[in-house]
Formats: structure tokens, C-alpha cells, sequence
């Protein structure tokens, strides 16, 4: 069973940093590419930033400037760090991880998802 465990967000100020980590556990015989989406509350789930295991990054034109997507395949594990929050950076936070498990099946996997506040 493929897990992904966020950690990080929380309250932040605007103008302030936030980080967020996530780590994928389980069978998983190959990491393909990991990424952040976001869901705001009335709205629907949109990409944040993706990067492949061989570090070419994606990120959504709202962050794009302020944002940084890396990944560490070793410990099949990714990580955000933004700047400059805005109180539209509020959303839930999900992980993604596109990735082949046991018997190199192929899937996309979620995390729980993790609250980012920003607000003064």
C-alpha cells in the first residue's frame, strides 16, 4: 500500500514562507514525478508546481517567481518552499506522486492534504 504523508503548512503570514514536505512509503518500484495541488474552499483542485524525478519543474503562473518545487529521489520525497504568500495561497495542500508500485503498475497517488492559512 502506497502512502503519502504531507507535513508542514499551517498559519502564515502574508508575505510570509511556507514549507511543505511530503514522503511517499510503500512498495514503490519507481518515482516517475511528484507534485503540489491545492483546493480552495468553493473552487476546484488546481495544479501548484510538478517535477520529475529527473528535476525538470512545472509550476502554475500564481506562483511561478515565488515558488520552489524540488525532489529528493532517495528519500522519495518532495518538497515546496513559497514566498511572498498571499491570502489566495489559502487552500487545502495535496501531494501527488505518480509512480509504479508493486508489479510496476502505474498510478497517481494522493496525500490527505495539509491546511495552508494565510492571513494576518
Amino acid at each position: 500500500q502506497v502512502q503519502l504523508v504531507e507535513s508542514g503548512g499551517g498559519l502564515v503570514q502574508p508575505g510570509g514562507s511556507l514549507g511543505l514536505s511530503c514522503a511517499a512509503s510503500g512498495i514503490i518500484r519507481n518515482i516517475y514525478g511528484m507534485g503540489w495541488y491545492r483546493q480552495a474552499p468553493g473552487k476546484q483542485r488546481e495544479l501548484v508546481a510538478t517535477i520529475t524525478s529527473g528535476g525538470r519543474t512545472n509550476y502554475a503562473d500564481s506562483v511561478k517567481g515565488r515558488s520552489t518545487i524540488s525532489i529528493d529521489n532517495a528519500k522519495k520525497s518532495v518538497y515546496l518552499q513559497m514566498n511572498s504568500s498571499k491570502p489566495e495561497d489559502t487552500a487545502v495542500y495535496y501531494c501527488n506522486a505518480d509512480l509504479a508500485s508493486r508489479n510496476w503498475v502505474r498510478n497517481a497517488y494522493w496525500g490527505q492534504g495539509t491546511q495552508v492559512i494565510v492571513s494576518s
